[in-house]
């Protein structure tokens, strides 16, 4: 395998990962909401999918880094088709309940194995010196393209349903169970990893356990991963500011719920394309700013930017409200990514393959424990003060989270292939 193949099969497997969760967005709560489900269900729902996906993070990171990043994407793939396919069908509360526990361990699943399995590729082909930003940046640029795709194609699927076939609602996420069956192909045949020793159940429980450990000991050791996790501590308070105060915000412009909610169908779409451009130019801002944790400030200052344009704009009305919102969002959604796309790249260079998706996972972790800070505290506050205030809030976030990559340590450990514990 050559490093170009490497790449083009890292990249559509990073499509195909999130293109069913971009088809079912825009579609979700509807469809609950359709088969008759109250708010406080949908809400009990979601909740349940995020206690799992945060529940399994780190055991399922050491899955992968202990028995190989293909098999437990593949499971991934499995989970995914059995969720949407459930999703599509269901008709109660406990059916949607099961589905929302079944994507759950899909999500956790998928948190970091494709990136590793092109890293240790990657470093297998090249060495360790290997620069790692082109590649992430295209891999994290397609996850973005699918988001995209997929909300404006799970969007106006609806649509198009013929009458009488079938609820319409219920076509998202089938098609989404259909592209993550085309996942599961890719991952079998197009994602060859060295061969591994034949491990038994309890060795494999004995491991992942370990492997689990001695990688947050290392996270929380380590100087680089130290300020890495709090960044994406940082960017989970602000993505979780973001996504929970617009939809309001939009509906609050447009002039009713149903407007609004077609508003932030196309803000999302144009969020996730600011998102795609921001991570394929990671690598220039990093090279323009003279390396990985200064482009990651630049990232940093510009989301806090943004972020700050939204609290100043709140008092807008009509077009000009909606103007500046929508383009607030789409240029934090591309000054976040440049950083979490250079913060992944320094986080892969401070650790070697036998810890790989595990600190990655531990740094998905960091980012989700943001954003349930962000929900108890600024949903509050934006009750009691308004948005801008709680807008203000984050932007001070995001503008304090450039500090963290002043003066970075080296990021990279001295490591060899035979330490990993793996070959690579």
């Amino acid at each position: 395998m050559t490093a170009r193949s490497a790449l083009h099969r890292y990249m559509l497997v990073s499509f195909l990962t999130w293109l069913p969760v971009g088809l079912t967005m825009a579609a979700m709560v509807l469809l609950m909401t359709g088969r008759g489900l109250s708010l406080a269900q949908i809400g009990l729902v979601v909740t349940v999918f995020s206690l799992v996906t945060v529940g399994l993070e780190l055991p399922t990171g050491g899955l992968a880094d202990v028995v190989g990043r293909r098999v437990v994407l593949a499971a991934s793939a499995v989970f995914t088709v059995a969720g949407l396919a459930l999703m599509s069908v269901s008709t109660t509360f406990w059916m949607f309940l099961v589905s929302g526990v079944l994507k759950g361990v899909a999500r956790a699943l998928s948190s970091g194995p494709a990136a590793s399995w092109y890293v240790d590729t990657l470093h297998g082909l090249r060495g360790r010196d290997a620069d790692l930003k082109p590649g992430l940046a295209r891999g994290g640029a397609m996850e973005s393209v699918a988001l995209c795709l997929g909300v404006l194609v799970g969007g106006g699927l609806p649509l198009l349903v013929p009458p009488g076939l079938m609820f319409p609602l219920a076509a998202p996420p089938l098609v989404g169970a259909l592209a993550a069956v085309l996942l599961l192909v890719v991952v079998l045949l197009a994602l060859p990893e060295p061969p591994h020793p034949r491990r038994s159940p309890a060795s494999v429980l004995r491991e992942v356990p370990a492997t689990v450990a001695a990688s947050v000991r290392l996270a929380a050791g380590d100087g680089v991963l130290r300020r890495l996790m709090l960044a994406a501590v940082s960017s989970g308070v602000v993505l979780t500011a973001i996504e929970l105060l617009t939809p309001g915000r939009l509906a609050e412009l447009a002039g009713t719920a149903e407007r609004g909610s077609l508003a932030y169908a196309v803000v999302a779409a144009l969020g996730f394309a600011g998102s795609a451009v921001g991570s394929a130019l990671a690598p220039r801002a990093a090279r323009l700013a003279g390396g990985s944790a200064r482009g990651a400030i630049a990232g940093a200052v510009l989301s806090a930017l943004s972020v700050g344009s939204l609290a100043a704009t709140a008092g807008l009305d009509g077009a000009a409200g909606l103007l500046s919102a929508a383009l607030a969002y789409v240029v934090l959604f591309l000054g976040i990514s440049v950083t979490g796309l250079l913060c992944l790249e320094m986080t892969h260079n401070a650790v070697s393959a036998a810890e790989r998706t595990t600190v990655t996972s531990s740094s998905s972790l960091s980012l989700q424990a943001g954003g349930t800070l962000a929900n108890l505290a600024l949903g509050a506050l934006a009750t009691q003060a308004g948005i801008a205030a709680a807008w203000g809030i984050a932007a001070v976030v995001a503008l304090s989270s450039a500090l963290l990559f002043v003066r970075m340590p080296l990021a990279g450990r001295a490591v060899v292939p035979e330490e990993s514990g793996r070959p690579v």
